[in-house]
């Protein structure tokens, strides 16, 4: 039975406790003796949490505390051991029918799974090297008949020139015998055979340049090559540059972070820069440190911040200085730059502009230039989209180019 407010009679045995217990026979008594009083502790303070004597409960510190014989406390906590028991019981037998019936289940169903995954990663594999397959076959065989095209011309064309030269060494050869072996009559009969002869000689046009005698390079053009060919370069660790943005050309309307990778816009000029033949002046331009002169380079910018932003290459001779379209990226002879400009996307170069359609802005634009081929061509990695290419022959040495007039652009590492 609880009290509270006021403790048990002094020298009161708990309810339901014999006098042999309190004489010490048998078991140990319930909580014991009190040390201070000699009296049996058959009480629980819950404002202690510990078994007390009556004397401690009615005089000492637990007086007015709750107060529960020692018997109904240990009842309490028996039933309470009890119920734990019984949920541990529960618990275990769920946790070996889990381990009996699940467990293998599961096991035989990811083992089921990775061999599905397994084979859908080879079947997808085989169909995409049969693909490439096929298409390097019927790529080289454009090759093979387009060369044998140039070939013929070549050949149509050295035939043709060939008997074009005989007639015109045979018409001299006759004319130098007219000069040299007739006399002043003679010369003046044979006016009109010699007219004649030199009409159709006439005739014979000094050799032009033609596109028949090219090797033409559109036969190797194919969409999924172009595709493949810049998702292996950017998906590929070892495709990607580091590239590092030269911080004396940084214009003074851009701030370059430490690691040199992010460019932000400051339209009110982010610092006083020092005055040097490489910065831009005034556009909001920027190139890389290095250079590329042959082969086959790629990097990736974040733009996904920007509204406002063009990416590229520029070659050496790009201006610096000035207002003009000489510094202008895109608007000269000397850089290929894809750009945003809110949601119009478009391609320039020397004041050439080709508009872009896209469904949805990208969050990266990948650059792959590959020098020794001819080609700049910009990539949504994200989506693996081509954006735009452009077929160039590169005379001087590559930079990549920046431009941002809207919050920041970073190069991805």
């Amino acid at each position: 039975m609880a009290q509270e407010g006021t403790g048990p009679p002094l020298g009161a045995e708990p309810v339901g406790r014999s006098p042999a217990g309190a004489a010490g026979g048998g078991r140990a008594e319930p909580g014991g003796r009190c040390p201070e009083h000699g009296l049996e502790r058959g009480w629980f303070c819950a404002a202690h949490r510990q078994p007390v004597c009556a004397q401690c409960a009615q005089l000492g510190g637990c007086r007015g505390h709750r107060l529960t014989a020692l018997e109904e406390k240990a009842a309490e906590l028996r039933n309470q051991l009890v119920d734990r028991c019984e949920k541990l019981q529960l618990q275990s037998a769920a946790i070996t029918k889990y381990m009996a019936e699940v467990l293998p289940g599961k096991n035989q169903s990811a083992l089921s799974a990775a061999s599905g995954a397994r084979e859908v990663v080879v079947q997808r594999l085989i169909l995409v090297r049969s693909m490439c397959e096929n298409e390097e076959q019927r790529l080289l065989e454009k090759v093979h008949v387009e060369e044998e095209r140039a070939h013929q011309s070549i050949l149509t064309q050295r035939a043709h020139w060939t008997e074009s030269l005989q007639k015109l060494t045979a018409l001299r050869t006759y004319l130098v015998d007219m000069i040299t072996n007739l006399n002043d009559h003679g010369l003046v009969l044979a006016e009109q055979e010699i007219f004649e002869r030199t009409e159709a000689a006439d005739g014979i046009l000094e050799p032009q340049e033609s596109e028949k005698l090219n090797f033409n390079q559109k036969c190797v053009q194919s969409p999924l090559l172009h595709q493949l060919w810049a998702s292996a370069v950017l998906s590929c660790a070892t495709g990607l540059e580091e590239v590092h943005i030269d911080e004396r050309t940084v214009s003074p309307l851009l701030a370059l972070s430490e690691d040199k990778r992010t460019l932000a816009f400051s339209p009110k000029r982010a610092k006083p820069c020092p005055d040097c033949p490489e910065r831009f002046d005034h556009w909001p331009n920027a190139v890389g440190a290095k250079a590329f002169h042959r082969g086959t380079h790629a990097w990736r910018v974040s733009v996904d911040k920007s509204c406002a932003y063009k990416l590229g290459i520029s070659s050496s001779s790009l201006q610096r200085k000035g207002p003009g379209n000489a510094a202008r990226l895109g608007y000269n002879p000397f850089s290929w730059v894809f750009s945003r400009y809110d949601k119009e996307f478009r391609f320039s170069h020397n004041s050439h502009h080709q508009v872009v359609e896209l469904v949805k802005c990208p969050t990266q634009v990948g650059v792959v230039v590959d020098l020794d081929g001819g080609e700049v061509l910009f990539y949504d990695p994200t989506a693996c989209v081509i954006l735009h290419s452009h077929r160039e022959v590169f005379t001087e040495p590559i930079y990549p180019a920046f431009a941002v007039a809207h919050q920041s652009i970073s190069l991805v590492q």
